[in-house]
């Protein structure tokens, strides 16, 4: 049995990183599960210098541990590559050379929120090769996933019964045209290899995982599909994920204000159905937290409402 702890160092860890981190660290000391630290690290133009120890630095501080890592992605690219290969021996990903301006055009789809459009697959079976893709085009192509049109239903243990349709996803990107691979496909690769059993995040990832079972099952690794729980995001008073946009609520900053461990444990303990008070230890959290007490409502923070408190 196990879980991951997987920052990203494109950014500092803030409150709603602390929120789920710590929820993830609580359900593993509860359930035995063994925990892994893996450092997400292989958007590179989004990295931040010296951003992965800042977030190990963190963790510590919040009274957060682990069993194993920290295990960097960045060092496990013939892995990525490898299962790549596969993908595209097997006929289900190919090369795609569309910019996202053009797929922006060409989609009918509505945008998400982080602005990415879903493909509408123009170059799904264009090319032969990566090679031909390649030389017809003269830039190299990022690799797809021909998501298909199928239905992916999986059960939340917290968010529940869930069910997708591949169409409204579309084909999703698994390699760069850096040859850098994608999320998805880094997490599933990474997750299988570990033995992950739990995954505990966001439920703004919870659109990630339809495509990352397709990835499971297409690389023959279905029985290690994990157990997901995804968890409402803290969000501003505007009602989106919690960003600079909404102040400063990054874990460092508090740090650096003399805020203690304790004290901001308690602010995340109320948040997560546990009655505490000014201040609460790790062991004192340990014992009052109860999964079923976590609302399913998502949490609205402010500035405003923090200097009351």
């Amino acid at each position: 049995m196990l879980t991951r702890l997987a920052p990203s160092p494109t950014g500092a860890l803030h409150l709603g990183n602390a929120r789920t981190f710590l929820i993830n660290w609580l359900m593993a000391r509860q359930n035995g599960w063994k925990i892994v630290l893996r450092i997400e690290d292989i958007d590179g133009p989004r990295i931040k210098t010296s951003a992965d120890q800042l977030a190990i630095d963190d963790l510590h501080w919040l009274g957060i541990d682990w069993d194993e890592g920290p295990i960097y992605q960045t060092a496990r690219a013939g892995l990525y590559r490898e299962a790549l290969d596969r993908l595209i021996a097997a006929g289900v990903a190919y090369p795609c050379v569309c910019s996202r301006k053009e797929i922006e055009l060409a989609a009918s789809a509505p945008h998400a929120e982080d602005g990415a459009a879903v493909y509408p697959g123009t170059c799904r079976g264009k090319f032969a090769s990566i090679d031909e893709a390649q030389a017809i085009s003269g830039k190299p192509p990022a690799i797809r996933f021909n998501a298909g049109e199928q239905t992916v239903d999986f059960t939340d243990a917290f968010a529940g019964r869930q069910r997708f349709e591949t169409a409204a996803l579309g084909d999703f990107v698994i390699a760069k045209a850096d040859a850098t691979p994608a999320y998805q496909l880094a997490v599933v690769v990474d997750d299988a290899a570990m033995g992950v059993t739990h995954v505990v995040r966001g439920d703004d990832l919870l659109d990630s995982t339809p495509r990352q079972i397709l990835l499971y099952r297409a690389l023959g690794l279905e029985a290690m599909i994990p157990t997901y729980y995804h968890l409402p995001l803290v969000i501003g008073a505007d009602g989106r994920r919690l960003a600079k946009r909404h102040g400063d609520t990054r874990l460092a900053t508090y740090r650096a204000a003399g805020v203690s461990a304790d004290r901001l444990r308690a602010v995340i303990a109320r948040w997560i159905g546990v009655d505490a008070g000014e201040t609460i230890s790790m062991a004192e959290l340990l014992a009052a937290f109860r999964l079923d007490n976590v609302s399913r409502d998502k949490i609205v923070w402010s500035l405003s409402a923090e200097r009351r408190g």
